[in-house]
């Protein structure tokens, strides 16, 4: 899947490309651009290159759902939304959506979801899509940071469910992984300090995707994941 890294480079090309070109001329601008593919389990190579030509329809056009080339809005939620719904579309059609979670002073935090909330590159479309795209339009916001759905205390007992989810590929692989220490919690950056043997223990894609479940299981922005 290259869904979000797309993501990021068609809204970040729709916004350069709108600051020199009117909304009336801006309708059917052909875009060329390369795309970085995602890693996935299907095994889609990581960073390979495809060049594609895509008939872009900029988000921006004074439609009456999203603001007028150049428009500037004041700081409010419903101002925010009208911004954020010119480039939904980018995010739905990968599988993803946006909502805003608060509007605090000049900060806004955003909740990505489906497939936007996990996928690695969620940053890169908070800062260089979303974020940049509001700022554009409403200078008022100093900072658009991505708000992290609430999960279940980070335990042991909470930590062995997904170890068990994962243990009878390992035992088949001849593998085996125990959670040694949990710590920080309740900190910036907690840890989860995971120990596999046996064969398994070689595998970077098995510990990359442990990782991914553990993370995606607490919702933690800053959980890191151990390997001893």
């Amino acid at each position: 899947m290259y869904g979000i890294a797309k993501t990021s480079l068609v809204l970040s090309a729709l916004l350069g490309a709108q600051a020199f070109a009117p909304s009336t001329t801006f309708n059917a601008v052909k875009v060329q651009q390369s795309i970085k593919t995602c890693s996935t389990t299907s095994g889609t190579s990581l960073y390979s290159e495809a060049e594609s030509t895509e008939s872009i329809v900029s988000p921006f056009d004074n439609d009456g759902s999203a603001p007028e080339a150049g428009e500037i809005f004041e700081l409010t939620w419903d101002n925010v939304e009208k911004v954020l719904d010119g480039m939904r579309p980018y995010l739905i059609q990968d599988g993803g959506n946006v909502s805003i979670a608060e509007i605090d002073g000049p900060i806004v935090r955003l909740q990505l979801e489906g497939a936007c909330g996990t996928c690695p590159s969620s940053t890169q479309t908070m800062k260089m899509g979303l974020e940049r795209g509001l700022r554009e339009k409403i200078p008022e916001i100093q900072e658009v940071i991505q708000a992290m759905p609430e999960g279940p205390d980070l335990d042991q007992e909470q930590v062995e469910v997904i170890l068990d989810g994962v243990r009878p590929f390992l035992k088949v692989a001849g593998g085996t992984i125990i959670c040694e220490s949990i710590t920080g919690e309740g900190s910036m950056q907690p840890s989860v300090n995971l120990k596999m043997e046996g064969t398994s223990a070689s595998l970077n894609s098995v510990k990359l995707e442990i990782s991914q479940r553990l993370q995606r299981h607490f919702m933690l922005a800053g959980l890191q994941v151990e390997f001893l």
